[in-house]
């Protein structure tokens, strides 16, 4: 649902241009074109995958082997479904399906290679 909310946005933003804003997030008082709106929420889905400050990734949250372990860290499981506050993947972990579009969501937005240079300027050590 998530992924053709962003898709739908960016059609929308191909028709109707940069001169159609709205609020984002709602009562900011900050205007954003529906293509940044897209953008944004990509980033945040994604986030759920990527390492954060501390070097883990939401997903996997209370799960300290995919966090730490060198044979299990850079595996990367698409659950069913995930908590609201804390990212963590619930569910069955093997979506192939619909969860899995959130790695075309990373490619279009650039934010697996930013999060990359990140890592290795902060000495995080990931798999090629």
């Amino acid at each position: 649902m998530n992924y053709l909310l962003v898709e739908s946005l960016q059609k929308f933003h191909h028709y109707l241009g940069d001169d159609f804003k709205v609020e984002f997030p709602s009562h900011s008082g900050n205007m954003l074109t529906l293509w940044e709106v897209a953008a944004e929420l990509s980033r945040r889905l994604s986030k759920i995958f990527l390492r954060d400050d501390k070097g883990e990734r939401p997903v996997y949250r209370d799960i300290p082997k995919f966090q730490t372990d060198p044979n299990w860290n850079d595996l990367i499981l698409f659950h069913e479904y995930f908590h609201g506050d804390t990212g963590r993947g619930v569910g069955a972990s093997h979506q192939t399906g619909w969860t899995g579009l959130v790695t075309k969501m990373l490619q279009q937005s650039g934010e697996s290679g930013k999060r990359r240079k990140r890592e290795r300027a902060a000495g995080i050590a990931f798999a090629d």
